[in-house]
């Protein structure tokens, strides 16, 4: 049996433990990372990520401008597209097969007679193998709100940062804006810098209650840092400073204000001594797959006519679709949709917002994903839109039936709505990729 089968395998036996009784509370965590000997107590110092949209992205760019000055970081991320070791970042490059073996091998056995959500059990492998390599930083991403989320075991960070918050996973973190906002605020700690990204106005006010009443400074997009967009760039602006003609990697005006987040998390943290320099660059350079990504080649592109265009977004929430929805505003992209969903994902919310863009749109299958959305019911799902609504056996054959019914020079597609579906399609489209 190869590494990879023996990953798979733990992964596996992992995700269909007999689940723990519900415990609302990070008792169970404490208690299995005190039986490992606590590693969340010997990781680098942290910068701790919540919110509902954005997280990703500020995490890539902090990534990029931290590399660019020199320092060793590593991060936590979920879920993966591709593969699970894309979710553990060691000093800048994927988790080894030998120490993923090795760390899921350890908590596996500790774990027999002490049951964990995957999730839980995942992460503490993720400790194990961040306190057993040297780093400058850790960016440690939630996984699911915040509050109780595994990796709010971590006591006292050097920065906690709050993205966007928008309206998902209401069966687990509330009905409301300002309940969801009250999880994630969860990350909040005693006399800890915390920057916010941009929120609603209720939003905004619920944070200052809480900062206020933990001693917590916070820094508040439009309030201490603010930007002023263009065409193709921003510009930064905090007090009496200024980064002019800033131009992030990723796609997509709302990537100015995640990477104006990154440069005000940056700001709070002069003992690094990174250079504007560094920040320029590292934005310029930060990669982060499915947020906005033009796919260049491989399997899928292949079927494409030379000057079309084949995007792929992991956005599947109300906030995600107007994000598309401003791209499609910002430049001018009448895009063709491949959609596919999973179960309990607000579709008629994710969808509007693109209505008046969408040319025509196609529903998949996340084929191998017990929980997506048949098709036909979320074509049900999404009926009053008026959208021009076609079914399809997969993105695949979506894409051959366009290029059969569409004559024209220059299209752009966009497959979204999941990012599971953007996992499967990164996958198929480089499964025997030529050259």
């Amino acid at each position: 049996m190869t590494i990879q089968e023996k990953i798979t395998d733990i992964l596996d036996r992992l995700s269909k433990a007999p689940l723990p009784v519900i415990d609302l509370s990070l008792t169970r965590i404490t208690q299995f990372l005190n039986m490992l000997d606590n590693p969340e107590k010997r990781l680098p110092p942290v910068i701790h990520v919540a919110g509902t949209n954005g997280k990703g992205s500020l995490v890539a760019y902090l990534q990029a401008i931290f590399t660019e000055a020199g320092f060793l970081v590593h991060s936590y991320i979920s879920p993966h597209l591709v593969s699970f070791s894309e979710r553990i970042i060691i000093n800048g490059k994927q988790i080894t097969d030998e120490k993923l073996l090795d760390v899921l091998q350890r908590v596996e056995q500790k774990s027999k007679n002490f049951p964990l959500t995957f999730y839980e059990a995942t992460t503490a492998a993720a400790f194990l193998a961040f306190s057993e390599n040297n780093a400058d930083i850790l960016l440690l991403e939630t996984g699911l709100g915040g509050r109780l989320d595994a990796t709010n075991i971590v006591e006292k960070p050097l920065l906690t940062a709050i993205t966007p918050i928008g309206m998902d996973h209401m069966n687990f973190l509330g009905n409301n804006l300002l309940e969801i906002a009250q999880e994630k605020a969860g990350i909040i700690k005693n006399s800890v810098p915390c920057v916010v990204g941009n929120q609603a106005i209720e939003v905004n006010e619920l944070l200052k209650i809480i900062a206020q009443q933990k001693n917590a400074p916070l820094f508040i997009q439009g309030r201490d840092y603010k930007i002023t967009a263009y065409k193709q760039a921003f510009d930064y602006i905090e007090d009496n400073e200024q980064l002019d003609n800033l131009v992030p990697s990723l796609a997509g005006k709302h990537q100015y204000e995640n990477a104006a987040t990154a440069i005000a998390c940056i700001k709070r943290l002069p003992q690094f001594q990174i250079s504007e320099k560094n920040i320029r660059s590292g934005i310029q350079k930060a990669v982060w797959n499915a947020r906005l990504q033009l796919l260049k080649s491989g399997n899928l592109v292949e079927i494409l006519p030379k000057d079309w265009n084949l995007w792929l977004d992991g956005g599947h929430n109300p906030a995600a679709g107007a994000i598309l929805a401003n791209w499609c505003e910002h430049n001018n992209k009448k895009p063709y949709l491949i959609v596919g969903m999973v179960q309990g994902k607000d579709a008629q919310g994710f969808l509007s917002p693109l209505k008046e863009y969408a040319q025509s749109t196609y529903l998949v299958p996340i084929i191998g994903e017990e929980t997506s959305m048949q098709p036909k019911d979320l074509a049900a799902a999404i009926a009053n839109l008026s959208l021009d609504i076609n079914i399809e056996t997969s993105v695949k054959a979506a894409l051959e039936r366009i290029v059969s019914e569409v004559d024209a020079k220059t299209v752009d597609i966009l497959i979204c709505g999941s990012l599971y579906l953007a996992g499967k399609v990164l996958a198929q489209n480089d499964l025997n990729k030529r050259g």
